[in-house]
């Protein structure tokens, strides 16, 4: 029998994760006669309610149920990195735990690859109905400008639920980088990859822990990690400044020396100062984000710390 993996990375879940866990079980029993066996892997990612005590009892009652749960909170690509690395499916699954990413769909795209021949099933959401309107502008936009910079192309609507094979995912390990965005990861790797297109779904219970801020500093992530056109942009700032610095004092020489008009204006010339000064740290600002990622990089510290699994239930 093959067998479909399902990571789930949780972060204070612990209202969703038991209706997640009703619906995945019924498709799991919906997809019996395609003699497919199921794992599921809940990764506790440092949350601060019951989600681990939850996972904990449904890992007791269901021997298909397992947890990981970290020491602190490290992030959803950590969790989903770490979930990958542990998973033994033949195929795995990647899903949110708020039932925006409907497990209806699985069989569908387990279809696909089996019989179609997909390395990759993605979804897609073509509403962002329930969104504030302004994040639906920016993640728009976010877009339009990354796979301007980008050679690797990313999916407007894309989320990172998706069903891969297990060559996939092993490609996608093999990448260890500390500076994670999964979406570029996805891509980058390659594979054949069917979408499949849905409505969006508003989360059945919870808060969602992505706010505005968040979500930039995550597409500035997801720039610098498969770009660095933002270096090129800094450098070609410089150039358009030198060019125009050097016109300026071309015409400030020839209007002193043909109308002896004198130099003056130095509340100008301080908006001026301030203004180059701001561009100055501006471009500072982009070398610096690319510096502190290598930085980081080159600290090869662990992506994330494993507190408790499943496992320890079992010894005691």
């Amino acid at each position: 029998m093959k067998k479909i993996s399902i990571i789930v990375p949780c972060y204070n879940e612990q209202e969703s994760l038991p209706l997640f866990y009703e619906e995945i079980i019924k498709v799991a029993g919906e997809m019996k006669k395609e003699k497919v066996e199921f794992e599921f892997l809940f990764v506790n990612d440092g949350s601060r309610d019951k989600t681990l005590e939850v996972s904990r009892e449904l890992a007791k009652k269901d021997k298909r149920v397992r947890y990981i749960s970290f020491s602190r909170n490290f992030g959803k690509e950590a969790a989903m990195y770490a979930g990958l690395e542990n998973v033994t499916g033949d195929y795995i699954a990647v899903m949110d735990a708020d039932l925006q990413d409907p497990p209806k769909l699985l069989p569908e795209m387990y279809h696909l690859i089996i019989e179609e021949g997909y390395d990759c099933v993605g979804t897609r959401r073509v509403t962002r109905k329930g969104e504030p309107p302004i994040r639906s502008f920016f993640a728009r936009c976010f877009y339009k400008i990354i796979n301007k910079m980008s050679k690797v192309e990313m999916v407007d609507g894309a989320r990172d639920y998706r069903l891969m094979t297990r060559q996939m995912v092993d490609a996608i390990l093999s990448m260890k980088e500390y500076n994670r965005y999964s979406k570029g990861l996805f891509s980058f790797v390659g594979f054949q990859t069917k979408w499949l297109e849905y409505e969006n779904i508003e989360r059945v219970a919870g808060e969602t822990k992505w706010n505005f801020w968040k979500l930039l500093m995550y597409a500035f992530d997801g720039i610098f990690a498969f770009s660095t056109v933002p270096l090129s942009i800094a450098t070609a700032i410089g150039i358009i400044f030198c060019i125009i610095s050097f016109i300026a004092i071309a015409v400030i020489i020839v209007k002193t020396l043909a109308f002896g008009d004198p130099v003056d204006g130095w509340p100008s010339m301080v908006c001026i100062m301030f203004f180059l000064s701001g561009i100055q740290l501006f471009c500072t600002g982009i070398v610096g984000a690319y510096l502190s990622r290598t930085y980081l990089e080159t600290k090869k510290r662990p992506i994330y710390i494993v507190k408790e699994t499943e496992e320890e239930l079992k010894t005691k």
